[in-house]
């Protein structure tokens, strides 16, 4: 049985290495790189550049990231964009518009998988095949992801420290997948403004909801420039070179 355990997730690891040294940057280089502050398989919750506040979309793109992408940029903020590969292939053209406008692209899997759940081969396969439908897309594969349902165990931390990627969780939760109503969405604006009253600065939504885009990003970016602060990636925020968020 070990054994059998042993060549799965050898397979998969040598595929995850066969797809990140096909990219345009060298997978050996990106690897020895940590985020200030952040090594590769540890769990980021909080920025630590001072000032700065991370807005984070999971589960896109999708039917509303186009519109969102243009309230960002009447800010002039960015953001970062965990992707599901599953959404990709109808989302082409958001999906590269996300990353010529200067936001990170993230991975969520290829499935929305609850990683924790899955053995080792498994969360190697989920990781491994959003970074081919990325590259296929973009040229570049992702060093930064956060696990669906934030669902982490030392498993999924041993893979991704294997695999050379960034865990990214949260310290403010909007919760907007629950609120995704006209009546119910201002709590969201609550516990986001809650959350930044407790020192949170990586926050979590999705692009997927129509009142996340519609009225709660607006409302999140009003009160970040209201209290002085900036709108940056998670990459930016953590003091990590752009150059490192891609293999």
């Amino acid at each position: 049985m070990s054994l059998i355990f042993s060549k799965t997730k050898s397979f998969f690891l040598f595929a995850h290495i066969l797809i990140t040294l096909v990219t345009s940057r060298s997978w050996c280089v990106a690897s020895n790189v940590t985020a200030r502050g952040a090594s590769y398989g540890a769990v980021i919750t909080r920025c630590t550049v001072p000032s700065t506040v991370a807005l984070t979309f999971d589960d896109g793109p999708d039917i509303y990231t186009s519109q969102l992408l243009d309230i960002l940029s009447e800010y002039d903020a960015r953001s970062t964009f965990f992707v599901n590969g599953y959404q990709l292939s109808n989302h082409r053209d958001v999906l590269t518009r996300i990353l010529n406008e200067g936001h990170q692209i993230g991975s969520h899997t290829y499935d929305h998988a609850r990683l924790s759940t899955l053995p080792y081969g498994e969360i190697v396969e989920q990781m491994s095949r959003l970074e081919a439908a990325v590259l296929a897309v973009l040229g570049v594969a992702p060093t930064y992801m956060r696990p669906p349902y934030l669902a982490i165990n030392g498993e999924v931390l041993a893979a991704m420290s294997d695999l050379g990627y960034h865990v990214v969780s949260a310290s403010v939760d909007t919760k907007d997948y629950v609120h995704d109503h006209p009546d119910l969405i201002p709590r969201s604006f609550t516990r986001f403004v809650e959350g930044l009253n407790a020192g949170g600065t990586i926050v979590l939504a999705h692009d997927t909801h129509e009142q996340t885009v519609a009225v709660l990003t607006r409302a999140m970016l009003d009160e970040i420039v209201a209290r002085g602060l900036n709108p940056v990636t998670v990459g930016d925020c953590l003091g990590d070179p752009e150059g490192n968020w891609y293999r």
